[in-house]
């Protein structure tokens, strides 16, 4: 178990969240960009083209069968026809955020591709999710895929401030596969990835809504939760859909009616839901090593 002195050095290292990575400049020019012009449309294009990491993560995406694509993406006009120009936006939005982390290394039992195949699968799982909601309280599909790609950005920040104590973490939940992840990251580290990734969103900037999923997504029910959210829910379910995937990190499984009621899903979809969710998971499982 990490010691007291290590919990100790990563309390400090999280009293000075200044030290994690600024957000990327490529990242807030995407954010401030409206694609309701045709200017804005073709600088999004330009500003992603420019970033061959970014484009050509993209486009490796664009053609994977989970994301709906039903023919050959060769540049990212493509994918911005294929996918909608929301979609590009947001997921090359993502792709910059991860990547703004330095190559750290892995340990033997954390590596940041595996967060990735978790996060991506989790967006596309949401999205899946948020076409069987009623149409006007369904969230925007930008809003849906950021959510996802970024609700545990705190285990790559606690991969950033501390790796030995990030190691020791996913040893942990490795070790104590039913064990509730943020039960096991306060008795080791003393906070959550919640709590961390909230932590770094707010500095980000990033929008409320999004910073609450951060620290929210594992207590989708707690006050500071607000009714009209349901992006939070919409993590918490997929997470309890595809369980453990490319992560160990339990938060349980059984899902009660008012659950699916919440978001305004029929129950009875349930088991259908599910195995949609499963072949997606095996769709995104093909494509890990883009990441």
């Amino acid at each position: 178990m990490i010691t007291e002195h290590a919990r100790h050095l990563l309390t400090q290292a999280l009293a000075n969240i200044d030290s994690l990575p600024a957000m990327p400049a490529i990242a807030l020019k995407l954010m401030a960009l409206k694609l309701d012009t045709a200017e804005g449309e073709a600088q999004l294009l330009t500003l992603i083209e420019q970033d061959p990491q970014i484009s050509a993560k993209l486009i490796s995406l664009s053609n994977s069968p989970a994301l709906g694509v039903t023919r050959k993406v060769c540049s990212v006009a493509d994918a911005a026809m294929l996918l909608g120009l929301d979609r590009v936006k947001t997921v090359s939005l993502g792709i910059a955020v991860i990547s703004n982390f330095p190559q750290l290394p892995g340990s033997q039992n954390f590596a940041p591709q595996d967060l990735w195949l978790h996060s991506l699968t989790i967006a596309i799982a949401m999205h899946t999710l948020s076409l069987s909601m009623p149409r006007q309280r369904r969230p925007q599909h930008d809003h849906i895929y950021l959510a996802g790609l970024l609700h545990d950005i705190g285990y790559m920040a606690i991969h950033y401030l501390d790796n030995a104590a990030s190691n020791e973490l996913h040893h942990q939940l490795r070790l104590q596969p039913k064990r509730p992840v943020m039960e096991i990251e306060l008795q080791i580290l003393g906070a959550s990835h919640c709590y961390i990734g909230a932590q770094l969103a707010r500095q980000w900037n990033l929008p409320e809504e999004i910073i609450t999923v951060l620290g929210y997504h594992h207590e989708p029910y707690v006050d500071q939760v607000a009714a009209d959210n349901p992006l939070v829910r919409l993590v918490n379910l997929a997470e309890k859909l595809l369980p453990n995937f490319g992560i160990n990190e339990y938060c349980g499984t059984e899902i009660a009616d008012q659950e699916w009621l919440e978001l305004g899903i029929d129950p009875g979809k349930a088991d259908e839901l599910r195995d949609s969710l499963n072949e997606l998971a095996i769709q995104a499982a093909q494509i890990a090593d883009i990441f």
